[in-house]
């Protein structure tokens, strides 16, 4: 236990001193194990990093890194964000690695690309065993940064047709993880030509990812 101590302090030490010679700041892409499409929407964070730099006066880095949810460089990134279709696996010490990064100050984004949730809800369990997701109230603030959504996520794509969900898990009353559900927010971040989307839908999906994006950097 005490080895285990030793070496995430040293991993945050060593974290914290690679960011703090960072010019500007990065977010991260979620690379994880069984076989699911980790790698889907391409074109989604780029879009919103454009978004948010232009409308948050944010200074993102243009494009997403790639992370491994075992790789100490987790610690890096302020916020990560995970899609896909398919299944997910987590070992033993990339679900302890992941739960350090939260509880240590970082944030999750899940983003449901249908088809993601049987999975992910399972795996979660190993970083979180005695944590549930549960559904946030419209007025929490993270629908309520420079944008406001009254109502939650906007609808994306249909679906099975449920209305769009936001779900978290609150770890000593902060939320560490954020998963959103049935709406589809990072392909209404893709390039509209891939879904010919109105734009109205995407400034909508763009807006919300604005929100999270806000509130993972400014949550105490």
């Amino acid at each position: 236990m005490k080895k285990q101590l030793v070496s995430l302090i040293s991993i945050i030490i060593f974290s914290v001193t690679i960011a703090l010679t960072q010019p500007v700041i990065k977010i991260a892409k979620l690379k994880y194990n069984g076989g699911g499409d980790w790698y889907a929407n391409k074109t989604a964070l780029p879009n919103l990093i454009e978004f948010c730099n232009r409308n948050l006066q944010m200074d993102l880095v243009a494009t997403e890194d790639v992370v491994e949810v075992g790789s100490p460089d987790i610690y890096l990134y302020p916020y990560v964000y995970m899609t896909g279709h398919g299944n997910v696996v987590f070992s033993t010490q990339e679900a302890e690695n992941l739960r350090n990064y939260l509880i240590g100050g970082g944030f999750l984004h899940i983003d449901d690309n249908y088809g993601l949730d049987q999975f992910v809800r399972l795996e979660m369990k190993k970083v979180f065993p005695n944590l549930d997701f549960v559904e946030l109230p419209f007025d929490h603030p993270i629908y309520h940064q420079k944008f406001h959504f009254d109502e939650g996520l906007p609808k994306v794509h249909e679906h099975d047709g449920k209305p769009p969900q936001g779900f978290g898990l609150i770890f000593e009353g902060r939320l560490v993880c954020f998963y959103s559900y049935e709406c589809d927010l990072g392909n209404g971040w893709e390039d509209q030509i891939i879904y010919n989307d109105p734009e109205s839908i995407r400034q909508e999906a763009l807006k919300a990812g604005a929100n999270i994006i806000s509130f993972a950097f400014t949550q105490d």
